[in-house]
C-alpha cells in the first residue's frame, strides 16, 4: 500500500503535469525503424525481384546420336583385332576377324562412330550374340559434343528450351563449368533399358536412372575457338586439353525466373 500511496500522490502532483510523457525508448525507436525498413524492402523485392532456380541432374558427353553394342554374329576363336579403344571407324569397317569352322569371318561395324569398348581380345572365344565391342555414333571427327543430361520427370516439365545450362565436368572443376543452353527435351520418361540402348552401357544408364525413369535434355555446349577444348567455359581459358565423349558429367539447369509475389497468389 505505501508504494501505490507513493504513486498517487506523484501523479496527483500539479508539478508533474507539464512533463512530457515518453512512449518509448530510443532502443525500440530504432528496432521499429528498421524493422518498417526491412518490411519496405520485402515489399519492393516481392513485386518487382524475382528468383533463379536450378535444376541438377547427372549426364555424359556425347555427340547425340548415341551408341550401339556390336555383337559377333558367328561362333569362333578371335585371330584378329583391327581397331583400338578411341578409334574412328566408318560403316561397315571390320573390326574383328574370327577363325569358324567355315574359315575366317569378319565382324563389321554396323554404323560409322567411334569405339569405345572393346571386349573381344585375341585369343578368346566368342559365341553368336556375344558382345564384342561398343561404338558410338557419330559421323566425323568434326561433329560438335553434347551433354546430355537425364533429369527427373517431375522436373522435366519446368525446362524451358534454350535455357542456359552450367555443365560441370569433374576432371576439370578447377577451371569452371562449361556454358550451354538447353537443344531439346525428350517426350517422355525413359527406362533403365532405354538409356542402355542410347549409351550402350548398362552401368551408366542403371547411375542415371537410379530413383525412377529419366527425362533426357539434350544440352548445346557454346563453341569458343580461343579455348583448347574449344568450348565456352566460366573461367577465360578452360582447362589445358580436349574434352572426350563418354566423360561423366553434372549439368544445373536454369529454370525460368519466378516473381516471390506469384507464390502467394492462388
Amino acid at each position: 500500500m505505501q508504494f501505490r500511496q507513493q504513486a498517487l500522490s506523484k501523479l496527483q502532483s500539479p508539478d508533474q503535469l507539464d512533463l512530457p510523457v515518453r512512449l518509448a525508448r530510443p532502443q525500440g525507436v530504432l528496432a521499429l525503424a528498421v524493422t518498417l525498413v526491412v518490411m519496405t524492402a520485402s515489399c519492393v523485392w516481392a513485386v518487382t525481384g524475382s528468383v533463379d532456380s536450378t535444376l541438377e541432374a547427372d549426364g555424359i558427353l556425347t555427340y547425340g546420336q548415341g551408341s550401339y553394342v556390336l555383337q559377333t554374329p558367328v561362333t569362333g576363336q578371335v585371330t584378329g583385332v583391327y581397331v583400338k579403344e578411341g578409334q574412328r571407324v566408318g560403316k561397315d569397317a571390320p573390326l574383328l576377324k574370327v577363325r569358324t569352322e567355315q574359315g575366317n569371318r569378319a565382324v563389321r561395324a554396323i554404323d560409322a562412330g567411334r569405339v569405345t569398348a572393346l571386349v573381344a581380345r585375341i585369343g578368346s572365344v566368342v559365341t553368336t550374340g556375344a558382345d564384342v565391342a561398343t561404338l558410338e555414333r557419330t559421323a566425323s571427327a568434326r561433329d560438335p559434343l553434347l551433354a546430355m543430361v537425364y533429369v527427373p520427370a517431375t522436373g522435366a516439365a519446368n525446362v524451358p528450351a534454350n535455357a542456359p545450362v552450367d555443365v560441370t565436368v569433374p576432371a576439370a572443376r578447377s577451371h569452371g563449368v562449361l556454358r550451354g543452353t538447353v537443344k531439346a527435351v525428350g517426350r517422355t520418361a525413359q527406362t533403365r533399358r532405354q538409356v542402355t540402348d542410347f549409351l550402350g552401357d548398362g552401368e551408366l544408364a542403371a547411375q542415371f536412372t537410379k530413383g525412377g525413369a529419366r527425362v533426357p535434355v539434350l544440352v548445346q555446349l557454346t563453341k569458343d575457338a580461343h579455348t583448347k577444348s574449344g568450348y565456352a567455359w566460366s573461367t577465360q581459358d578452360g582447362p589445358p586439353y580436349p574434352l572426350t565423349s563418354m566423360t561423366l558429367v553434372s549439368g544445373a539447369v536454369h529454370l525460368a525466373e519466378q516473381r516471390p509475389i506469384d507464390w502467394l497468389l492462388p
